[in-house]
């Protein structure tokens, strides 16, 4: 008997290596499992990121886009503000300057024709000045041609010094 027993004494012990093996490779199994699970869990979680990361892109895209729309809505209304302010600033400035203008160009008229009157009142005055020397020219012409003719008269008919008058002898 004692021979069966040593049989039963080592099947235990190969039950023990068997189940001590079984429970390594469960255990094996479990942790292979579990890093399995992680590395998928890893590619999942780096996945969701990348997807997150392309969509807070976009959004950050679209977000520029339509505040820089919200931008340009606001800027458009300032400047035609701005420009409906120059506007009418500058629809004063021309009637003022228009105003100035007309009230220059009437008193520049003025000044012209008061130019225009003295200059032809003095050219008057000239004209006279000028026939009233003219007369007195031409009456001392007259004089001196009447004194010549006179003399001339007297020197042909009067007998100076028995001298003949000739055409010739004046030239």
């Amino acid at each position: 008997m004692p021979d069966k027993r040593r049989p039963r004494a080592a099947a235990p012990a190969m039950a023990a290596e068997d189940g001590l093996l079984l429970l390594q490779s469960q255990a094996l199994a479990e942790e292979e499992a579990a890093k399995t699970k992680g590395e998928m869990l890893t590619r999942f979680l780096k996945d969701k990121l990348a997807k997150e990361e392309r969509s807070s892109a976009l959004n950050l895209h679209k977000l520029s886009t339509q505040w820089r729309a919200v931008l340009r809505e606001t800027k458009d209304k300032e400047l035609r503000q701005d420009i409906e302010i120059l506007s009418q600033t500058f629809a004063r400035v021309m009637d003022c300057k228009d105003g100035a203008l007309a009230t220059d160009l009437e008193e520049a008229e003025e000044q012209h024709a008061q130019a225009l009157r003295s200059h032809l009142h003095n050219i008057d005055r000239l004209l006279q000045l000028q026939r009233c020397r003219l007369t007195c020219l031409e009456e001392g012409y007259g004089a001196q041609l009447e004194a010549l003719k006179t003399e001339f008269e007297a020197e042909r008919y009067g007998g100076g010094e028995g001298q003949q008058w000739h055409p010739l002898a004046v030239l």
